[in-house]
């Protein structure tokens, strides 16, 4: 048995791999990031997150106290699917989240899944398993897996297995918690369908070959993960009617609901944690716009020229691309991104505000829905942290918008690690409050 036991949190984003380490009192005690190259025509190979697993862990395990590791759990992407054979050896690239190319399964979806279904569209997961499994190249398959399930299985060397958020969009009912019977209808090769289990359960112990490259102990258990934007909400630590809004490369809104509240028609779906339910949806808007536009230092300086209190009246919708998923599920919505100033600082406050009214129409419409209006909302992601944005967003909403004290969706997963070994599903369960005192951060 460990002692004092450690427990890794493993997220997998778009452009990074990164991993918490906690302890039993959920204190962070270790990060690493390693880049990951940018997705190629919104795919992905599988062979690059296993890379840059490897060299975070590599780097990970050189600083941390041997023999510690209790357990460890992986986040990814919502809706990154790939298709891999029994020994878990990808067949081709991952089709990623954002994905748009099964737009013919999308439809054949639409004529038969329940409206309450949260499998719809082109960049669902159901979606672009009915466009693999046809492919005959992928004749030899035998698991369709997200990112997650992926890199669980290979840690684990036990491949097969989802947790009930990835799943959902998937065709998974989590009312129920069955595969439904209209998965036949279309044609789904169940065989390909994973075994679902509730985040943060132990589904394996680390593979033996990892367990000696990383000197940890083979007992060291893998628990089922989540999607990254479920991590993200776990990390705050908010609770029954608040709620989160991501602000990274898209736009993310989840409010922590005692029902589920489904409305595909409007991108609105739930996911099931516990004994509640987050409710929301994700937007196409989000970094993705500012950073088409400005770099990372540009934007921290025209932040500084950001004057909430004096709306630019530009009525702005900022998309990369034409397609919208939440508040508005139209895949024909165009970017409204005109006239724009010549003053870049005017222009920047512009897209702020475009995307501050893109969150409001959102937590509105889940209102509408039956979602409580949050009583409070915990801000994660890069866009956290610029606070003329935050009096902005407070100021639109008319309640109070925080920081979270973790941003991390890995710090998320490591509380799930930890969940699956001690039951405690959050930090705020802890008598000591976190110190963030690191071992190292890199």
């Amino acid at each position: 048995m460990v002692t004092d036991p450690l427990y890794i949190g493993i997220d997998f984003g778009t452009s990074g791999c990164r991993s918490c380490v906690i302890d039993a009192t959920a204190t962070v005690q270790a990060e690493v990031a390693i880049p990951l190259p940018e997705p190629v025509d919104q795919q992905q190979d599988p062979a690059t997150w296993r890379d840059a697993l490897d060299a975070n862990f590599d780097r990970l395990m050189r600083r941390l106290p041997p023999g510690r590791v209790a357990a460890i759990a992986v986040d990814g992407t919502s809706s990154t699917l790939l298709l891999c054979d029994a020994g878990g050896a990808p067949l081709g690239p991952a089709l990623m989240y954002n994905n748009t190319a099964a737009t013919t399964a999308a439809q054949q979806i639409a004529k038969i899944a329940p409206a309450n279904c949260a499998a719809h569209g082109p960049t669902a997961s159901l979606a672009k398993l009915l466009t693999l499994q046809a492919d005959p190249a992928n004749r030899d398959a035998r698991f369709a897996l997200h990112q997650a399930d992926w890199i669980t299985g290979r840690l684990c060397g036990r491949y097969g297995i989802t947790d009930e958020n990835n799943a959902l969009k998937l065709g998974f009912d989590p009312v129920t918690r069955v595969w439904p019977n209209w998965l036949d209808r279309l044609g789904v090769h169940r065989d390909l369908l994973p075994e679902v289990v509730p985040p943060g359960q132990a589904v394996g112990s680390l593979a033996p070959m990892l367990a000696e490259r990383w000197d940890l102990d083979e007992s060291t258990r893998i628990v089922s993960g989540t999607t990254d934007s479920t991590a993200g909400f776990i990390a705050t630590g908010a609770g029954p009617g608040e709620a989160v809004t991501a602000l990274g490369s898209t736009l993310v809104l989840k409010v922590c609901s005692d029902r589920p509240v489904f409305a595909p028609d409007h991108g609105v779906y739930s996911h099931r944690l516990g004994d509640h339910w987050l409710a929301g949806g994700a937007s196409n808007s989000g970094g993705t716009v500012l950073r088409r536009y400005f770099s990372d230092r540009q934007i921290q300086q025209l932040s500084l020229a950001v004057h909430p209190e004096s709306p630019t009246g530009l009525d702005y919708y900022p998309l990369p691309a034409t397609g919208e998923r939440f508040p508005e599920n139209n895949p024909q919505l165009a970017p409204r991104l005109e006239p724009r100033p010549i003053d870049d600082a005017i222009f920047f406050q512009g897209l702020l505000e475009g995307i501050t009214a893109i969150e409001q129409r959102g937590y509105r419409l889940l209102e509408s829905l039956g979602a409580p209006w949050p009583e409070r909302i915990y801000t994660v992601g890069g866009g956290a942290i610029n606070e003329a944005w935050r009096v902005m967003r407070e100021t639109a909403l008319g309640i109070p918008v925080e920081v979270a004290l973790h941003q991390q969706a890995a710090y998320g997963a490591a509380l799930l690690a930890r969940q699956g070994l001690t039951g405690k599903s959050s930090a705020t369960e802890d008598t000591e409050k976190n110190n963030d005192q690191y071992f190292f951060t890199d």
